[in-house]
C-alpha cells in the first residue's frame, strides 16, 4: 500500500509577483501540480488542512514517496511557478480614469475585452488599475497602451513592478491652472448662471443676454462631461453612466426651457466632481508620500572618491555615506559610526533608535546626529519601502467585501430605474396624468435623483482613506478585506517568543551558593560562555558585559551534547550545564543547588549550573522576558471587546504558564508544533468564528492563513513577514495593535454610515422627484451632496489617532 505524504510550501516563492493568494495563477498552479504522476492533491492551506475554504499564502501538496521524491516535487513547483510567473504579467497602473465610477467599470469592461488580458479591476478613488494578462496572447506594452488609450493620461506602473520597465520620473509641476482646471470651469459656470438668473429677476437683463450667459455656464458646465463622453464614444465605450445621464437631463431642460435648472445641474455636477477629485488626491497623497520618503541619490564610496549617484544604480555591498540629519536612501548595515535613528516614516516609532556598527538601517528614515556608512544590503525596487510601497498599491485595487456588495448591486440597481424612468416619462403622458413636458420634466429629474454615485464612492473611499492613515502609523493593512475583517474579531491567538516577548533569552536569576558572589558566578560562566554559540551562553556573555564583570581567557570549549560545556579558567576546571551533566556521570549534587534549581524551574526558566573544579558556584535562571508593555497592551485589547486572548507556543508548560501569568493572557497551550498551532486557530474559529492570529509571519505561516486576519510582526526589514500576513505591524510593536482594531472598527462604522447615507438619499430624491415634490435643481443639491458627504465623511479616518502608543502622539 502506497503512503500519502504532505508538504507546505509558501505560494510567493513559487509565485513571488503575485499580487493576493487569490489571484487566478494560483488555481493554475495547484492545477497543474495536481496533474504531475505521483501528486495526489494540490490546495491552499496548511500542511494537515482538509479544509481548502480558507485562503493563505500556503500550498500544500499530497504526494506518493515512491512514485516522486521530495527534491523533485520542489523542483517541479518551482519550474511550474516559474513558467507561470513568465507567462502571466501582473501590473498596478496609476491612471486618471474617465472620471465616474461607470466609467471605471467601462473601463474594466474594455480591458477584459482585450484579446490575452484576464482580470481588471478599476478602483476609482485611489485611480489604480490592477490588470492581469496572458503574454502568449499579448505583450506588455499592448496592455500598457491599452491602459493608457482608456484613461484621460499616460499609466504609470507603482513601485515595486517591473514587468513594464522602470517607473517614469514624475512630470514637472503643473501650473496652478492646469491643476484646477475643472474647478475654475465649474466656478465660471456658476457665476454665468448666478449672472443670467440674477440680472433676469431683479435687472431686467434682455432675455438673449440671459440666454447667453446661460449657454455660457452649459458650455464650461458640461465641457469635461461632454470631452469624456465624446472621447469613450470614439473608443466604442457608450454606456450609461451618471456623465451621460447629467448631460442628457441638462439637454432635457433646455427643451422644455428651464435653462436655470440645466446650467445649475451642469455647474454643481462639476464642480462637485472637482471636489471629489481633490478630496480622493488628498487620501492618494497620504499614500504617494511613502514614495518621497527616500532621497533619489545617494553619496557612495567607489574607490578613493565620493560619487552622488542616483540610488537606481547603488550596488548591493557598496558602502554609502550618511551626514548628520540626511534621509538615508538604501537598506543596509551600519558599517562604520554611530547615531540616532528616526524610524517613524516606516515604523511608526517617535523615539529614535541608535544604532552602531552591524545594526541594520532602512531606506526613507532619518539620521540624527552622527554620521555613518553604510553597507548596501538591497537595491532599489527592494527595499523595506518599496515593498511597502508595492503591497499599499495593490492594497488600493483589492475591493472590500462591503464595496462589492455595491457594486453586485448597482448592476441590478441601475437598469431598474433606467426601465422605470422611461415608463415615468411615457406611461403619465399616455394616460393624460401629466404633460408631456412634465412627464419629461420629471423623467430627467428621476435621472438625477437615481445616480448611485455615493453609494459607489463611500465604501472605496473609506478603505483607501483608512489603508492609508494605517500605514502612516506603521501598519501595513493588504486590502480592504482585510481592513474590514480587522474590526470584527472577537478572540486573538499569539505566537509567543518574539510576540509577546521579546524573542531574546536573558538572564533573569544570579543564585550563587553560599560564599560565593554573584560577580564571581557571572566571571566564571561568562569567560567560558564567551567561546560558546549557543543562545543560552550569549545571554550569559550579555549579562556580565551589563554589569560589568571582567572576563577571563578560558581554555579549549568541549560540548557535550544536550547537557552542557567544560572548559578551564586559570588552570581549573570548569562544567556548566543542566544536573544530567552531573548527574549522568554519577556526581551527587548539592541540596542547595538541587533546591535553587527546582525553584526556578518552577518559575519556567531555564537554568544554567555552574561548578568550578570541586566548588560549586551557583546557578542561573535564563529565560525570555515578556514584551516591555505588553500587559497593558493586552487589556487595551479587552477594552475593546476582544476576548479571549490565547497564547500558542512551542515551549514546555512550565515555561509556557510563567510567561501567561506575566502578560496576563485568558488561555495558554503549550507544546504545539505549527500543525497544533492550526488546530488551535480552527478550534477558535469553530468558538468565536472571527479570529485574528498574530505571529512572526514565517514559523506561524500555517496558522496566520487558517486565521480570519494573520498579523505579521516586525514586518520592517523581513520580506516573508510582508507576504504571508494579511496585515504587518511594521515596527515590531505590539502596542499599534489596539490602533489597528480601533480603525477597523472606525473604518467598518464610516462604510455603514456611507451606506445608509448613499440609500437614504436615494430613496429620498426618488420619491421626491417622481412625485414632483423637488425638480432637477434640489435633486442636484441632494445628489452632489451626498456624493460630497460620503466623501468627506471618509477623509475623517485620515485623522484617526485613538489606541496609538502614548509615545506616537
Amino acid at each position: 500500500m502506497s503512503t500519502t505524504l504532505k508538504v507546505r510550501i509558501d505560494i510567493p516563492v513559487l509565485l513571488p509577483d503575485l499580487p493576493d493568494a487569490r489571484d487566478a495563477c494560483v488555481e493554475r498552479l495547484t492545477t497543474m501540480l495536481a496533474s504531475y504522476q505521483g501528486v495526489s492533491q494540490a490546495h491552499v492551506g496548511s500542511v494537515d488542512s482538509e479544509d481548502e475554504s480558507t485562503p493563505g499564502n500556503v500550498l500544500c501538496l499530497h504526494y506518493d514517496p515512491d512514485v516522486i521524491t521530495l527534491a523533485r516535487l520542489h523542483d517541479l513547483a518551482r519550474s511550474t511557478g516559474a513558467v507561470l510567473t513568465a507567462r502571466f504579467g501582473h501590473e498596478v497602473f496609476s491612471v486618471r480614469v474617465i472620471g465616474s465610477e461607470d466609467s471605471g467599470r467601462g473601463m474594466e469592461q474594455k480591458l477584459r475585452s482585450l484579446t490575452g488580458v484576464v482580470s481588471a479591476s478599476v478602483n476609482l478613488p485611489a485611480q489604480r488599475v490592477q490588470v492581469e494578462w496572458d503574454r502568449e496572447l499579448v505583450t506588455d506594452e499592448v496592455v500598457q497602451q491599452a491602459v493608457e488609450s482608456l484613461g484621460t493620461g499616460a499609466p504609470t506602473p507603482v513601485a515595486g513592478n517591473s514587468c513594464c520597465g522602470p517607473r517614469d520620473p514624475a512630470p514637472p509641476a503643473a501650473s496652478w491652472y492646469r491643476r484646477n482646471q475643472e474647478l475654475v470651469w465649474s466656478l465660471i459656470a456658476l457665476s454665468a448662471l448666478a449672472l443670467a438668473w440674477g440680472g433676469e429677476r431683479w435687472l431686467a437683463l434682455p432675455r438673449t443676454a440671459a440666454l447667453a450667459l446661460y449657454l455660457t455656464a452649459y458650455a464650461f458646465g458640461a465641457w469635461d462631461l461632454t470631452r469624456h463622453w465624446v472621447t469613450a464614444l470614439r473608443r466604442g465605450q457608450l454606456s450609461f453612466d451618471i456623465d451621460l445621464l447629467m448631460l442628457v437631463a441638462a439637454l432635457g431642460a433646455a427643451v422644455l426651457g428651464q435653462w436655470a435648472e440645466g446650467a445649475f445641474l451642469l455647474g454643481l455636477f462639476s464642480l462637485a466632481h472637482a471636489l471629489e477629485h481633490y478630496a480622493n488626491d488628498r487620501a492618494r497623497r497620504a499614500i504617494s508620500a511613502l514614495a518621497d520618503l527616500a532621497p533619489s541619490t545617494a553619496r557612495v564610496r567607489r574607490g578613493d572618491s565620493i560619487a552622488e549617484v542616483a540610488v537606481e544604480s547603488v550596488a548591493v555591498g557598496e558602502i554609502v555615506l550618511v551626514r548628520p540629519g540626511e534621509r538615508i536612501p538604501v537598506d543596509g548595515d551600519v558599517a562604520s559610526g554611530s547615531s540616532a535613528v528616526n524610524q517613524a516614516p516606516i515604523t511608526g516609532e517617535s523615539v529614535p533608535v541608535e544604532k552602531a556598527a552591524g545594526d541594520p538601517v532602512y531606506a526613507g528614515t532619518v539620521n540624527g546626529d552622527g554620521a555613518m556608512e553604510v553597507a548596501t544590503s538591497r537595491r532599489a525596487g527592494d527595499r523595506t519601502l518599496d515593498r511597502v510601497i508595492k503591497l499599499v498599491e495593490e492594497a488600493q485595487t483589492q475591493k472590500a467585501p462591503t464595496q462589492r456588495f455595491t457594486e453586485r448591486f448597482e448592476r441590478v440597481f441601475v437598469p431598474v430605474v433606467l426601465i422605470a424612468d422611461v415608463l415615468l416619462i411615457v406611461v403619465p403622458a399616455l394616460f393624460g396624468w401629466w404633460t408631456w413636458s412634465e412627464s419629461l420634466y420629471r423623467g430627467m429629474s428621476l435621472l438625477v435623483a437615481a445616480s448611485p454615485c455615493a453609494l459607489a464612492l463611500g465604501t472605496p473611499s473609506a478603505v483607501l482613506a483608512g489603508i492609508a492613515q494605517a500605514a502612516r502609523h506603521g501598519v501595513l493593512v493588504k486590502g480592504g478585506m482585510h481592513l474590514e475583517n480587522l474590526g470584527i474579531i472577537r478572540a486573538l491567538a499569539f505566537d509567543k517568543t518574539g510576540t509577546l516577548t521579546e524573542g531574546r533569552p536573558e538572564v533573569t536569576d544570579v543564585l550563587p551558593s553560599t560564599g560565593v558572589t554573584a560577580e564571581e558566578l557571572l566571571a566564571i560562566a561568562g569567560s567560558v560562555e564567551t567561546e560558546s554559540q549557543h543562545p543560552l551562553a550569549a545571554a550569559v556573555v550579555r549579562r556580565a558585559s551589563k554589569d560589568g564583570i571582567a572576563l577571563q581567557q578560558a581554555g579549549a570549549l568541549e560540548s557535550v551534547t544536550g547537557r552542557g560545556v567544560r572548559s578551564s579558567v586559570a588552570g581549573e576546571r570548569v562544567e556548566i550545564g543542566t544536573l544530567k551533566l552531573w548527574q549522568d556521570g554519577g556526581v551527587t549534587v548539592p541540596g542547595e543547588i538541587v533546591e535553587k534549581v527546582a525553584t526556578l524551574q518552577a518559575g519556567g526558566r531555564s537554568i544554567v549550573v555552574i561548578r568550578k573544579a570541586e566548588k560549586w558556584l551557583g546557578v542561573l535562571g535564563i529565560a525570555d522576558q515578556p514584551r516591555k508593555g505588553v500587559r497593558a497592551v493586552l487589556d487595551r485589547l479587552r477594552g475593546l471587546g476582544v476576548s479571549p486572548l490565547v497564547m500558542l507556543t512551542g515551549d514546555n508548560k512550565g515555561v509556557g504558564d510563567a510567561i501567561a501569568r506575566e502578560v496576563g493572557v485568558d488561555e495558554v497551550r503549550s507544546e504545539l508544533l505549527p500543525e497544533d498551532k492550526v488546530v488551535a486557530v480552527k478550534a477558535l474559529l469553530a468558538t468565536h468564528r472571527y479570529v485574528a492570529m498574530i505571529g512572526d509571519g514565517v514559523n506561524d505561516a500555517p496558522a496566520l492563513a487558517h486565521a480570519t486576519v494573520g498579523i505579521a510582526m516586525g514586518g520592517i526589514g523581513s520580506a516573508t513577514a510582508l507576504e504571508t500576513a494579511d496585515v504587518a505591524l511594521m515596527g515590531d510593536d505590539l502596542s499599534t495593535l489596539p490602533f489597528a482594531i480601533g480603525l477597523s472598527r472606525e473604518s467598518r462604522r464610516v462604510i455603514r454610515q456611507n451606506l445608509y447615507i448613499s440609500l437614504g438619499t436615494i430613496v429620498l430624491l426618488i420619491l421626491s422627484t417622481s412625485t414632483g415634490l423637488i425638480g432637477i435643481g434640489l435633486a442636484v443639491v441632494g445628489h452632489e451632496g451626498s456624493t460630497l458627504l460620503v466623501i468627506a465623511n471618509a477623509l475623517r479616518l485620515l485623522r484617526y489617532r485613538r489606541g496609538l502608543p502614548v509615545q506616537a502622539h
